[in-house]
């Protein structure tokens, strides 16, 4: 047996979850992003200013004959002795936010990591690509930031907690949202919105893992617009602030 197929027959659902199905598959008009939308926010560390960030959903592609989305996600700061310059982009199915491929270039601590997944739903498997090692994914799998673009489409209820086997590494299944509550936030253009107060946690390491105690808050509309997110890493907690956001329909604002 070769270690592939020995993967593939080791491959389970984590014991006790519910099966999941997939979103029903949209047209692009279907969704409230697209093309062009860019959100920038101002990344402090407390109190202190540490940099920018970033979230735009940068194009479409055609990836192994499959319409996806790319959607890319950085962090660029510094300060108190070290520095931080993150990107990473993600490749999903225009139909159902399936990840098929997840790029990571993490610089931490002047540190440097590249890592590169091919994912392939259909065949059960993913391929870390530096380390040629391939491992079980999923039926419908999602990456980090193809979960994040997944949560602002998803119905989700204050009070509610949602567990999910589809994240594309199996082994940190399940993705977990937790809806907390809703709070009044300010847009760039000054206007208060309602937002839902999302813990998403996802594996053990990274933005979004459980020591992270991450939230996230999205409007509570059908645009479902990324306002604030926080995250706690190792060398304090990060807060993103939303200062500037161009939408789809070509409106936009910033903050004073």
């Amino acid at each position: 047996m070769t270690g592939l197929t020995l993967l593939l027959v080791l491959q389970t659902v984590t014991a006790g979850q519910p099966a999941v199905q997939a979103p029903s598959a949209r047209s692009l008009n279907d969704y409230p992003f697209a093309v062009g939308e860019r959100f920038d926010y101002d990344a402090k560390l407390g109190l202190l200013k540490l940099g920018t960030g970033y979230m735009e959903v940068t194009g479409i592609d055609t990836l192994r004959g499959v319409e996806t989305f790319r959607f890319e996600f950085g962090l660029e700061g510094g300060g108190l002795g070290f520095t931080i310059n993150d990107r990473i982009e993600s490749w999903t199915t225009t139909a159902d936010l399936i990840s098929l491929r997840l790029y990571k270039e993490l610089a931490e601590r002047k540190k440097v990591r590249k890592r590169t997944y091919e994912i392939f739903p259909d065949s059960g498997h993913y391929r870390e690509v530096e380390k040629d090692i391939v491992r079980p994914t999923p039926k419908e799998p999602l990456d980090d930031t193809a979960f994040f673009y997944f949560m602002r489409v998803t119905p989700l209820v204050v009070g509610k907690t949602y567990r999910y086997n589809r994240y594309f590494q199996d082994e940190k299944n399940p993705l977990i949202v937790k809806v907390e509550k809703r709070e009044r936030l300010k847009l760039p253009d000054g206007r208060k919105v309602d937002c839902l107060v999302l813990q998403p946690v996802i594996g053990d390491k990274g933005m979004f893992a459980k020591r992270a105690n991450a939230r996230v808050w999205l409007t509570d509309d059908a645009r479902r617009i990324p306002v604030q997110i926080r995250s706690r890493f190792p060398f304090g907690t990060i807060t993103l602030k939303l200062k500037k956001m161009v939408l789809p329909d070509g409106a936009s604002s910033t903050s004073n």
